[in-house]
């Protein structure tokens, strides 16, 4: 299922349960989202796994997480990826997710709270972007801070049965768009 190497490595390298919540740390590597904090889940391996590999992301690479919830996915993305920006709306859940990452030795992750729709300026351009979390369409504020030639991976369209996509901009104002299944997410408000 794993086709990237680094991907492997990163999950290899990231304990799961640091970022489950405890009661349900016996069910840390079960492959179904878990219940976390503020009422968010945090992703099932495979869907993760999809989503890493879909981003593609190389080492050096400037990344924009949208949705940090327990902070797993940023802590992965960390592996891949030298510099890691995550945004969350749940400012509880942000200073959670801050902590899980202290705990696995990642605190070089930048975690802000706030309007994930409005992305992160203040680091962009980004050569990866991911979402985390359902929204109708992919929110221009993310677009904008797409640099040429970069990828976003998001899930689109309704809470449950939401289409995966991968944009790459391939000029300022274009994009070449791939479908890669239909899945559930917490929707993104």
């Amino acid at each position: 299922m794993i086709s990237n190497d680094s991907v492997l490595d990163a999950f290899m390298a990231v304990p799961r349960e640091l970022f489950v919540d405890p009661a349900y740390r016996d069910e840390s590597y079960a492959d179904h989202p878990l219940p976390i904090f503020c009422g968010q889940t945090i992703s099932q391996p495979t869907t993760v796994i999809l989503m890493l590999q879909l981003l593609d992301v190389l080492p050096g690479q400037r990344v924009l997480e949208i949705g940090t919830g327990s902070g797993y996915n940023a802590a992965l993305l960390a592996k891949l990826a030298a510099k890691v920006v995550t945004v969350e709306r749940h400012e509880e859940l942000a200073e959670q997710a801050r902590e899980n990452l202290r705990g696995a030795c990642l605190e070089e992750v930048v975690v802000v709270a706030g309007d994930g729709k409005l992305g992160y300026v203040k680091m962009a351009p980004y050569d990866r972007i991911i979402v985390t979390a359902a929204a109708h369409q992919v929110p221009q504020n993310l677009k904008d801070q797409l640099g040429v030639g970069g990828l976003l991976v998001a899930p689109i369209g309704a809470t449950y049965g939401c289409e995966m996509l991968k944009l790459q901009k391939t000029s300022p104002e274009h994009f070449q768009t791939s479908s890669h299944g239909l899945f559930s997410f917490v929707p993104l408000i």
